[in-house]
């Protein structure tokens, strides 16, 4: 079976920067790390990126200028990373580009993910494939989330039943069954809330090791209130607007106290996520921004009663996951092999996604 060098883009729906990986695989059972590294956005395109989010669809046409230079970030992430490693283009056969994320209502079949994959290849000499999330969604699914496969790959011989949880803008999992049977949803908010709180009360991006999280004391009333959203009963497949909770139930609370209830309704999203899985995982393997928040992982060990255990400690980079998982499937995308499932977006049918964008001077 070919194997592909692939660059992996990732920017979270948490606008912190842009996650870059490196690595050799097959699409399938083959995967090799080779490299790894996060380019900040800079506070000026963060910006202009966060007045975008929630943009509807008649709107997506006013800006390409944000999308252009989200673009280039990203052009100039991967030469970074190349860089770094000693890498040319003609040594990287693929970059699989997922985009920003700046809206997501699979409801009205739309997700938005600025990122012109056209242009990307023009500036790195590589092909790229992205637009991995529209096919899924205009056949009905939920387009979300995506790394459930590989996910899969990444738990091979573990013992089983196990999950994966990643916490970035919005919180999901993967679980994987005794059996290989795979169910994946989104579980609720993940850092979003918490980082636009931070921002708000103190012009910080996040809550630096959940240190104010801890802290504060959980609104119990507020708590309550935020769990009672029919999202948490709806049945999975689903998936989430990284501003999907709008509401002023928290407005009033003092910052440390806001910031403990935010986190514990991140942490009671994910708990909650149980009642749909056929068996209680035997261990949860987190990955995201979110697991350096010791108020996340504290509570989650003590709801969950089982292992909570940091990717890391499985030899992997838990801020690289995601970035990987995007070039696992841009190789699956080029190889014709599903991205998604009916147990993961409640698509049709098992589907490919993605497009693929030559080098301009190569079409």
């Amino acid at each position: 079976m070919d194997k592909y060098r692939v660059i992996g883009l990732m920017s979270g729906t948490s606008l912190d920067g842009i996650d870059a990986a490196i690595l050799t695989t097959d699409g399938e059972g083959f995967i090799q790390r080779e490299g790894f590294l996060t380019v900040p956005y800079e506070d000026s395109l963060r910006q202009r990126i966060r007045a975008c989010l929630n943009i509807p669809p008649e709107c997506v046409n006013t800006v390409t200028d944000v999308e252009r230079d989200i673009t280039i970030a990203h052009a100039d992430a991967v030469k970074m990373l190349m860089q770094r490693e000693g890498l040319k283009p003609s040594d990287v056969n693929l970059i699989g580009f997922h985009g920003q994320t700046i809206a997501h209502d699979p409801a009205r079949k739309f997700t938005c993910q600025l990122g012109d994959g056209e242009l990307l290849a023009k500036l790195t000499g590589i092909e790229v494939v992205n637009d991995f999330r529209t096919a899924d969604v205009n056949a009905g699914g939920q387009g979300a989330p995506l790394l459930p496969i590989y996910h899969a790959a990444l738990a091979g011989d573990r013992e089983k039943p196990v999950v994966f949880l990643n916490i970035g803008g919005v919180a999901n999992i993967t679980y994987i069954g005794a059996k290989g049977e795979v169910i994946a949803f989104d579980t609720g908010p993940g850092n979003a809330l918490l980082d636009d709180w931070m921002l708000k009360k103190f012009r910080r991006r996040y809550d630096e090791g959940g240190r104010l999280s801890s802290r504060g004391t959980v609104n119990e009333a507020v708590l309550k209130e935020l769990l009672s959203n029919p999202f948490f009963d709806a049945k999975p497949p689903k998936s989430l607007d990284r501003n999907a909770f709008v509401s002023q139930a928290w407005k009033d609370l003092s910052p440390a106290d806001g910031a403990a209830t935010l986190a514990a309704f991140t942490v009671g999203g994910i708990v909650h996520a149980l009642r749909f899985l056929p068996e209680k995982p035997k261990a949860w393997i987190v990955s995201g921004g979110g697991r350096l928040n010791r108020a996340f992982i504290t509570s989650l060990h003590n709801k969950l009663k089982v292992p909570v255990v940091l990717i890391e400690e499985l030899g992997m980079n838990g801020d690289a996951i995601e970035a990987e998982g995007f070039a696992y499937m841009a190789v699956r995308s080029i190889r014709g092999l599903p991205i998604s499932f009916p147990y993961t977006t409640g698509a049709p049918k098992p589907m490919t996604g993605g497009k693929l964008n030559r080098i301009p001077d190569a079409a």
